[in-house]
This record gives structure tokens, sequence and C-alpha cells, in this order.
């Protein structure tokens, strides 16, 4: 199935991967570039960050060298970016004329570059510390509670950054999320525009990549690239939200041992997983699905 697809994809489509963390993603964009052309465009919000290499699983440096990437490491700690600001970022990409092969398993990324994203004011900076304090205090069901009730049955309650954006919204403009995104402009890249592909892998074999490519990780030095952040630590940051990075700053403040911190790590992965799955199932349902692995 996953050859016959590869082998049908037109050259001049652009081509969209979505799939769960360590699911084969990126290097499927490789071999889709490698073979038919384009420039790898990173939609994963947590591999924008500069911070993290290991950690996020970008691709490696050879990787880059390798083949044209686009939109990987290139956002600073403090810098403010968002899904607006990544499709500004795309929109240039596609400008320029080069096939693009989007990889990332950001399903709010994805969506809006093929359904479109409702244009919404900044959050005022007020609103956002608010909304910081309540989440980190466990307030997302109060949060929740004072949505909207169109807002409130759309989105994931499960998801504590989705809600606080909602609620955030919500305050700033006196207006629903829900209702900002019924006045959604047309879409970057409608799907009858692209080769979709979405990766439903094996629960086991994902489960058992997750926990491998963590050791790999931890090999790897990740825990020297989470001690060069630990002076810069701010948990309510957007870059501090990376998987497994509490985990690994309780470790080095000796909050926890390093198995503990590993085991919470393979967790919190599995449950993203698990949201990522739920996203795409309920939202790319027109995407061709490739079974993994």
């Amino acid at each position: 199935m996953k050859d016959f697809v590869l082998q049908s994809i037109p050259s001049d489509l652009t081509v969209l991967i979505a799939g769960p963390t360590a699911s084969g993603k990126s290097r499927l964009a490789m071999e889709i570039a490698a073979q038919g052309g384009g420039v790898i465009v990173n939609a994963d919000a947590m591999q924008v960050h500069a911070d993290w290499r290991i950690l996020t699983a970008r691709p490696s440096e050879a990787d880059e060298a390798a083949l044209p990437h686009r939109l990987y490491g290139h956002v600073t700690r403090d810098q403010a970016y968002s899904v607006g600001h990544w499709l500004r970022e795309v929109e240039r990409i596609l400008l320029a004329g080069v096939r693009p092969v989007i990889v990332g398993g950001t399903g709010l990324y994805l969506t809006a570059l093929t359904t479109g994203l409702a244009v919404i004011p900044s959050v005022l900076p007020e609103i956002r510390a608010m909304a910081n304090a309540r989440r980190l205090e466990g307030d997302i069901a109060g949060m929740l509670a004072e949505l909207d009730p169109a807002t409130r049955a759309a989105i994931d309650p499960s998801n504590p950054m989705r809600v606080q954006r909602a609620w955030e919204v919500w305050r700033t403009t006196g207006r629903g999320l829900a209702d900002w995104q019924a006045d959604t402009p047309a879409p970057l890249v409608p799907l009858s525009q692209a080769t979709a592909l979405v990766l439903v892998p094996d629960r086991d074999w994902l489960t058992t990549r997750i926990s491998d490519r963590f050791d790999a990780m931890i090999a790897a030095g990740v825990l020297d690239e989470v001690r060069a952040a630990l002076s810069h630590w701010r948990p309510e940051r957007p870059w501090a939200q990376a998987i497994g990075a509490a985990e690994l700053v309780g470790h080095l403040r000796d909050e926890r041992a390093l198995a503990d911190a590993v085991t919470a790590a393979k967790i919190a992965t599995n449950q993203y997983a698990k949201r990522q799955r739920t996203w795409f199932r309920n939202r790319m349902r027109d995407w061709t699905a490739l079974a993994m692995p």
C-alpha cells in the first residue's frame, strides 16, 4: 500500500503528511522529496523551537544537509509564534514555486492550512498572564465552563492549551472562538490541490517506537540539551511544553530519579500520540490513510 501510494504521488502537487509522534513521518517525507523533488516543510509546533533538536526529534544535521528543510529550529525561546505565523511562512514557501512536502504532527497547523484559519486579534498580555496562572493552578475545568456553548462543544477538554487559547480569545475579544472560526477565509492549500497522507500506526508498534526513541534521546545527550536551557526555564512558555522537558528538568533539579523521569516522559508521549490519533481520526477523514509499519 505504502509503495503504491508513493509511486502514484504527482510531482506537481503539494504533499501533506500527518501522523502521531514517532510514526516515521520525517523519514517518509525524505523519501518523497528524494524521489520527486521538493522542500521539506515542518508542521510540528515544537520542532520550530531553537532550544530543542534531540528532545523534539527534529531532523538531524545530516538530514538537513542532504535535502532542503524549512521552518525547523528557527524560533527563539521568547519569540511569539503561533499557527498564524506559521501559515504566513508557509505561504512564502508556496509562492517560491518549489513543491513543498509539509510534514508534522500538529493537527491545528495542518487543518488550518487545508481548511483556513480565522483572523483573530492578538491576546492581551494581561489576559495571557491570567490564563497561564489558571492553567498552572489546574483550573482548566473552570476556564472551560466560562466558554460559550458552541466553543465548549467543539473543543477537546483534555487539551489544556486549547482550552486556554479559547478562554484567552473570549476574554480578549468578547467573542467565542467558534464564532471567530465561522468567519474563516479560504485555505492556502485546499485538499483538492494536494496529496494528503495520514499515517495510522499499529498501537503496540508505536508504543515500542516511542520507548526506544526516548532511550535513544538519552543516549544522544538530551540531558545536556535540557541542562543548557535550565537557567531560562519557565514552564508556562510555549517552548517549555515540549514533551519530556518538564520531566527531565525535574531530574536535573534533583526532584526525581532519571528512571522515573524517563518513564513519565514515555507515558506523556503515549498520551500525546493518543490525542493526535483522535484529532486525525475526527478531522482528517478525507486524507489517504497509510498503515504503519
